[in-house]
């Protein structure tokens, strides 16, 4: 029997949300780790009972952890992450030169067909690999070393690698987005990459509108049919690539705010795409105490609020740029948490929400997983 697991990451600790197909009834086991930042935690393509955590703490630093039967145990793996040679400087908040520091894991991504490969998206901002089963790791170098890498800045939250996906069809290629440095595109499986902003627009700290690097991109997703569109949500504008980051163009449209952090596809719609519309960069809230989810049918521009079975008044909580995921189920499961600790899930692609859990921790991540 198919069904679905929602691995959520909190503030204080991860959860295992299990449903059937059918998405009416949970279970919630957890937490796990409890008292620790879960930034992320997701499953194996390859293996659904590999789960990879990123579990991390101000006071005893940075623990992956694995788990080969579905979360019910779990094994602490490798936590050496050396950058490759000298690591140099990047820009600080006020633009002078500051050493490469490793912080933590911000991303956690299987590869699509081996359990054991998995790549790690961490701050201060760099790309890792390992091919046995995050025991050793080791950098990507070509990212940072690409030319760019001593032009970037941390963004208000840190400078963390947050986002990596990997193209189902073109399986040498890979994006990855970095805040506050913008997207990059590698096209031979990660040893050499390109920046991919032509077309964004950052005019309050970037008045040069060519700018290679120095972009606040909060998250980027495409739909794995068609790899060449891609979907952004940026500090403020939601874009479109409609040529692998080649260009982008603005698809806010009639959004009542165009600020935001996830942004989600549809399983089986590449045209239909979900954000979460935030008051501001200053005030990370829904507009008006309104908490909605907005969804486009046509690839932006035109959007949709929806609200049935979200709170519509004095709703004040945020929902971070991991924290919102699909499932591939028929109708579309659409899930999302936030940071007063709700998760909420969709089983027809976002016309009615239920809360699947709520008063968890303030919610970091948000991964559903498809059972076969």
């Amino acid at each position: 029997m198919s069904g679905v697991r929602v691995l959520v990451g909190t503030k204080k600790g991860a959860f295992v949300l299990s449903a059937d197909e059918r998405r009416e009834h949970w279970t919630v086991d957890g937490p796990h780790f409890a008292g620790w930042e879960i930034y992320h935690l997701k499953a194996s393509p390859a293996d659904p009972n590999r789960l990879y955590a990123s579990q991390s703490s101000g006071w005893f630093g940075q623990v992956i952890q694995r788990s080969d039967d579905a979360g019910k145990t779990w094994e602490t793996m490798g936590n050496e992450f050396k950058y490759d040679g000298v690591p140099g400087t990047h820009q600080w908040y006020d633009g002078t030169p500051h050493p490469w520091e490793f912080k933590r894991v911000w991303h956690l991504e299987p590869a699509l067909d081996d359990p054991d490969t998995v790549y790690a998206g961490v701050e201060d901002a760099a790309l890792f690999r390992s091919t046995d089963g995050a025991k050793t790791w080791h950098e990507m170098a070509g990212l940072r070393g690409h030319g760019s890498g001593n032009y970037w800045q941390p963004g208000a939250g840190g400078m963390g690698l947050h986002t990596i996906v990997l193209d189902e069809v073109n399986r040498g290629r890979m994006f990855v987005a970095i805040s506050a440095a913008g997207a990059f595109r590698s096209d031979d499986g990660g040893v050499t990459w390109r920046p991919i902003n032509r077309g964004l627009k950052t005019e309050y700290s970037l008045p040069d509108p060519n700018a290679e690097v120095g972009h606040c991109v909060h998250r980027i997703a495409c739909h794995p049919s068609q790899p060449d569109v891609l979907f952004m949500q940026k500090h403020w504008d939601v874009m479109r690539s409609d040529d692998a980051g080649e260009s982008w163009h603005e698809v806010s449209g009639d959004l009542p705010t165009d600020f935001g952090f996830p942004i989600a596809v549809h399983s089986h719609e590449p045209e239909t795409i979900y954000v979460v519309p935030i008051t501001s960069d200053s005030l990370h809230y829904p507009p008006d105490g309104k908490l909605r989810v907005y969804r486009s049918r046509t690839g932006g521009n035109q959007w949709q609020a929806l609200t049935q079975g979200l709170p519509q008044q004095d709703c004040y909580v945020n929902v971070l740029r991991g924290a919102m995921s699909v499932d591939r189920l028929p109708g579309c499961g659409v899930y999302f948490g936030t940071t007063g600790g709700q998760v909420y899930a969709s089983r027809d692609g976002g016309d009615h929400w239920t809360a699947i859990v709520r008063d968890l921790p303030p919610v970091l991540s948000v991964e559903a997983q498809t059972l076969p």
